[in-house]
């Protein structure tokens, strides 16, 4: 791969158009900022691939930045003058005003801890109870840290006892944290502070001195090298009151630099679960250590091996004495749960509890000394309750077509919290005593929107090769099949994810505008199981694509909507969806969005965590993943002359996951390939990363993409009232 150019010729920005002269469904082309292409070319296998905008990997280049910021200039001024986008950013303003809660985390002594959000603060406060029925304070409210929301709030951990809380902070969402420790009784932080903490949990000893965490070597240039690739993840043990230059080494794998290491303290404290994933993105190798006395934990104890032949998943559920029950997917592609022990590990011997069956294992957790378990029936969600001899007790009832998220459960407990939300269902947590089979909602949310005139429905189409894939519709109950309803259609594929019903408050804006949503569950996520996932992948992975367009036809032959009525979305792998989409298929689609998406499918192995992504696209260091990466790759494939449909692109400066120069590249090669008036715009912030926003800007984006995909698929006014 050729290195970054770093003389660079100066920049031709051209003047922004004013808002006069916009016309976004008209025929007027819009004046870009031109980028400067060099001659630079990249040789694979004999293949010369041009790469003029390698430059614009170098995002510490001042030219880049007045690129950029003059591209912000006209997507701004497109964005603003469209007259939907005000009455839609009121309305979704109105709609996100409402009290917001997550699952609580339930300690032995009773303690719940739990997030919660007022309706517009740009984070969630982290509050603290000493018992179910306690009054619940505020412990953490991470909006006094940064008055633009820029410092977050990454993730928390309580200790055992309650005493403490680990806490993670980020800057601008950046997937690089620092870990902190706040004293619950007085609310205030110690000493200690964790640095170069990225892709980690925070798992605590029984006793609370101290919590394992996942690091890497600090990068060269510290948190802005954003790009700099990460290798040589560590499992440390910090123990509190000492530097972190004191903290123990617990597992390393020098022989395998772009492993994945982690580790989990079992509920009881007696284990330490160590995980290993390396060249697969669903598989993993499982380590344990036996840490004694959990009062008094041996930390530095022996790593025996469980399972490492990389060949399936193992997730240990937690264990009931010397049993392990284990989540696994060995001779189970849609998973089963088998009860094991570590000292007789051997797969030979395991007992299964739950059988492989039509529905996916999501998850599973001990609850009162039984197995509670979350299966996915084609991406539906259904909880039962087994005995751990593997007798099926409860089915739990469900308010809906939905998913359950976030299950607190303890194997000493009958109490069980959990979440459970879809798309005309905001998200409510339930209470669940195994010991009476009764289920209570514990936090309903209350909102200004009525669900009852729409309906989520599930419908099976065919994809260019007959394959039959799932794909949810939520639409007005009635509507007439002519073909002409705005039409937005949301999907990912990809990394074995599901993507399952979820509320959001723009969903309501885009049904009272009189909008249909369409999620397809394409090949390469999860829907069915590993046998879905490899379908999608590797040199299958055009099996999505076509998923994805089969969508779009099934929906015209429906009459649910035509081309000129489909906007598309996606985001990081769904924005290679989409980028592929419109570069393959330009017409089948009346307008595109690209969130932070991946599109260099040539270099992408080269920044950040992108090696460990090689696993699920390939390598172009590889002749025979060139040979398919070429072929879809969304930069390598624009052609000058083509009229690409209206496209709005978003990254982030702060996106040291999916680095934005993804998107830079993408933008100005086609931009200056469009063959017609259609817009192609990027919008670049700051402060915000690849899985963070704080609201106030996310309501700003939210506006700003479906104002500009809804105006451009014929949306032209808003509703008299709501």
């Amino acid at each position: 791969m050729l290195s970054i150019r770093h003389r660079l010729r100066s920049l031709c920005v051209l003047a922004a158009v004013s808002a006069a002269s916009l016309a976004p469904l008209g025929a007027q082309a819009l004046h870009y900022p031109v980028a400067h292409r060099d001659k630079t070319v990249a040789n694979y296998f004999g293949t010369k691939v041009p790469v003029p905008y390698e430059w614009m990997d170098n995002l510490t280049s001042p030219e880049l930045h007045q690129w950029v910021a003059a591209e912000n200039k006209v997507t701004s001024s497109y964005l603003s003058s469209i007259p939907i986008r005000g009455w839609m950013d009121h309305r979704l303003t109105e709609l996100w005003n409402y009290a917001k809660e997550g699952t609580p985390t339930q300690l032995q002594n009773g303690m719940l801890f739990f997030r919660r959000n007022s309706g517009l603060q740009n984070q969630s406060v982290v509050f603290v109870q000493s018992s179910p029925t306690a009054q619940p304070r505020v412990l953490l409210d991470p909006n006094t840290l940064s008055p633009d929301g820029s410092i977050a709030l990454a993730g928390t951990r309580p200790s055992p006892d309650g005493k403490y809380l680990a806490y993670a902070l980020s800057n601008g969402g950046s997937d690089w944290e620092s870990i902190h420790v706040l004293n619950v009784a007085t609310g205030k932080p110690t000493a200690d502070v964790v640095r170069w903490v990225k892709f980690s949990g925070i798992s605590w000893t029984h006793d609370g001195k101290g919590f394992f965490y996942s690091r890497y070597p600090e990068p060269p240039g510290g948190e802005k090298a954003i790009s700099h690739a990460i290798v040589n993840q560590k499992l440390y043990y910090h123990a509190l009151g000492t530097p972190q230059s004191a903290d123990k080494l617990i597992y390393a794998r020098p022989d395998l630099p772009q492993a994945s290491i982690g580790g989990d303290v079992s509920e009881d404290g007696h284990y330490l679960y160590i995980f290993l994933t390396n060249n697969s993105i669903s598989n993993n190798e499982l380590f344990y250590a036996n840490l004694g006395n959990p009062a008094h934990p041996d930390v530095t104890a022996k790593i025996e091996p469980l399972y490492t032949q990389n060949d399936a998943s193992y997730t240990p559920i937690g264990h009931i004495g010397n049993t392990l029950y284990l989540q696994t997917t060995y001779e189970a592609p849609q998973g089963r749960i088998v009860a094991t022990s570590f000292a007789h590990p051997d797969r030979a011997a395991w007992k299964t509890l739950v059988p492989e069956s039509k529905a996916v294992i999501a998850s599973a957790a001990l609850t009162d000394g039984k197995l509670l378990v979350n299966l996915q029936d084609v991406a539906k969600s259904r909880l039962e309750l087994f005995s751990t001899s593997g007798q099926r007790l409860h089915t739990l009832p469900l308010p809906t077509l939905g998913s359950v998220n976030g299950i607190s459960a303890r194997k000493d407990s009958p109490q069980v919290y959990y979440s459970f939300t879809s798309f005309l269902y905001p998200t409510t947590i339930y209470h669940y005593s195994t010991a009476a089979n009764t289920t209570s909602v514990l936090f309903r949310p209350h909102i200004r929107f009525n669900a009852s005139p729409y309906q989520t429905r599930q419908v099976f189409y065919p994809s260019k090769d007959g394959t039959m894939v799932p794909m949810f519709i939520v639409a007005r109950k009635g509507i007439k099949l002519d073909g002409t309803h705005p039409t937005i259609m949301y999907a990912y594929g990809g990394f074995d994810i599901t993507i399952t019903p979820r509320f959001d408050p723009i969903l309501p804006v885009w049904l009272e505008l009189g909008g249909v949503y369409a999620v397809p569950n394409l090949r390469g996520g999860a829907v069915y199981g590993e046998k879905w996932h490899h379908a999608g992948m590797l040199g299958k992975k055009q099996n999505v694509f076509d998923d994805f367009a089969w969508a779009a036809k099934y929906l015209y032959q429906q009459g649910y909507t035509s081309p000129k009525h489909l906007a598309i979305q996606g985001y990081s792998n769904g924005g290679l969806l989409t980028g592929a989409s419109i570069t393959e298929r330009p017409q089948l689609f009346g307008a595109a969005y690209i969130g932070h998406g991946v599109l260099d499918m040539l270099q992408y192995q080269k920044f950040s965590g992108g090696s460990f992504w090689v696993s699920e696209y390939g390598s172009s260091a590889n002749q025979k993943a060139f040979d398919w990466l070429i072929k879809y790759s969304p930069l390598d494939n624009v052609h000058k002359g083509t009229c690409y449909p209206p496209t709005l692109i978003t990254t982030s400066w702060d996106d040291d996951r999916v680095v934005p120069s993804h998107e830079f590249k993408f933008a100005a090669k086609i931009q200056q390939a469009q063959g017609c008036a259609n817009p192609i715009l990027l919008r670049t912030t700051g402060s915000t990363a690849h899985d963070y926003m704080p609201t106030d800007k996310e309501i700003q984006q939210d506006a700003d993409v479906w104002a500009f995909e809804g105006w451009n698929i014929g949306v032209k006014t808003t509703p008299v009232s709501h």
